[in-house]
């Protein structure tokens, strides 16, 4: 090989190798999720609609994040959580996860829409636009409640009262039950998706309402979630990747863990309990790290066996000259 044929090969190399490692910072985030069934804020505010939200409180939460929070409503995550919530997430600052994009789902105020809840057993729904193994707990405010005062972590009971791993899909939906204490009035649903098979954890609040008043008298307007069609009518407008690790509908297989007492380690701010052996059909997401780790995996050493091939070939032709 000539001087100038072996410059040229490293130079397409070189080249290569640093498309591999750069790739990742161009591709977006990937999205995961919200709680729909008590309706999350950020759901509510994107099924109004985050160019026109009807709620004074989607309004405002608009206003302070503008809108393109809410077309990314799915992501409202911590990247290194593993399970340090309570050090990551400052009070005041729980529902949007410590993110200043997210900053106007912190909004004080008593007249977020609010999901009728009652007492008793509850089937919960997740809407999971990128399914992982992982372990949700379920924590409830404390008697007193005032919301329009700052989400302290103080505010919460100290244990979940409804704890799953893995749970099934119906639908695109995380589905599982819990025992809801009882309460009256407004209260507020912090739920914490703490992923098994990385540190990533995604994060919710649902406003709701025990009874018919929200506590001051004043009837709660309700919240709808998005549908599957106001889904895919926004996704271009996100800056999520919407399709995750693969089909939603396909992770059917996954099984249910029912809601038992927390152990000492489900405490907002302790490590997740490791997931529990996935079924032989179980095909949840099973992937590490965040966004950028697949494409390293997968379309990065793509690339570099692609440039591999092509030097290896360019060799052999110069060998043969």
């Amino acid at each position: 090989m000539t001087a100038r044929r072996k410059a040229a090969a490293g130079s397409l190399a070189l080249g290569l190798a640093s498309l591999a490692l750069a790739g990742p910072a161009a591709l977006p985030a990937a999205a995961h999720g919200s709680m729909t069934d008590p309706v999350s804020r950020v759901s509510a505010c994107y099924a109004e609609g985050p160019e026109s939200p009807k709620s004074a409180a989607c309004k405002a939460a608009v206003a302070a994040s503008g809108t393109q929070a809410f077309y990314d409503w799915n992501a409202v995550n911590i990247a290194n959580a593993a399970g340090k919530h309570r050090e990551l997430i400052p009070d005041g600052k729980l529902c949007s996860a410590g993110n200043d994009k997210y900053k106007g789902l912190d909004l004080a105020r008593g007249d977020w829409p609010a999901s009728p809840l009652t007492a008793g057993k509850h089937t919960f729904r997740y809407k999971g636009t990128a399914p992982h193994r992982g372990s949700f707990a379920l924590y409830v405010t404390k008697d007193g409640y005032d919301p329009t005062k700052p989400l302290k972590w103080s505010d919460l009971e100290a244990q979940p009262f409804a704890t799953v791993t893995d749970p099934k899909m119906e639908n695109g939906d995380y589905v599982f039950q819990g025992d809801v204490p009882k309460k009256s009035g407004r209260h507020l649903v912090y739920s914490i998706w703490q992923r098994s098979d990385s540190p990533e954890a995604f994060y919710t609040c649902s406003d709701v309402v025990f009874g018919k008043e929200n506590g001051n008298g004043a009837p709660a307007p309700a919240p709808s979630a998005p549908s599957d069609e106001q889904i895919d009518d926004g996704a271009d407008k996100s800056s999520v990747e919407h399709g995750g690790h693969g089909d939603a509908d396909a992770h059917t297989g996954a099984t249910q863990t029912a809601p038992a007492p927390a152990p000492e380690s489900s405490a907002p701010n302790a490590p997740a309990p490791a997931a529990a052996a996935p079924a032989e059909d179980e095909k949840l997401a099973a992937t590490g790290g965040d966004a950028a780790t697949p494409y390293l995996a997968v379309g990065g050493a793509a690339v570099l066996a692609l440039g591999a091939a092509v030097l290896f070939a360019t060799t052999r032709r110069a060998a043969r000259r």
